[in-house]
């Protein structure tokens, strides 16, 4: 919800309405729930080192998402709504 705000600010010089900007962050948000387990995998030549600076020993980030983001997209849309309405 916070980035949203965010690119409202940001991307106040293009003439993308609240919707528009609410469906992209939607649209990048629901992408990266479905492809964010792939960046945790690595390749087979990555494990064949002896030695690695980044082993994503440390990375606690999780990596499995619901993708629908029911209560994050439904206050996008009650503020895109909202600002629709303002305008």
């Amino acid at each position: 919800v916070s980035m949203y705000f965010t690119l409202l600010r940001t991307w106040k010089n293009l003439a993308l309405s609240p919707t528009e900007i609410a469906q992209k962050l939607k649209h990048f948000f629901r992408m990266y729930a479905i492809n964010r387990h792939k960046m945790t995998t690595l390749t087979p030549a990555y494990h064949a080192e002896n030695y690695s600076p980044e082993d994503n020993r440390y990375d606690l980030r999780q990596f499995l998402y619901n993708t629908s983001w029911t209560w994050q997209f439904k206050q996008i849309d009650s503020f895109a709504d909202s600002l629709e309405k303002q305008s």
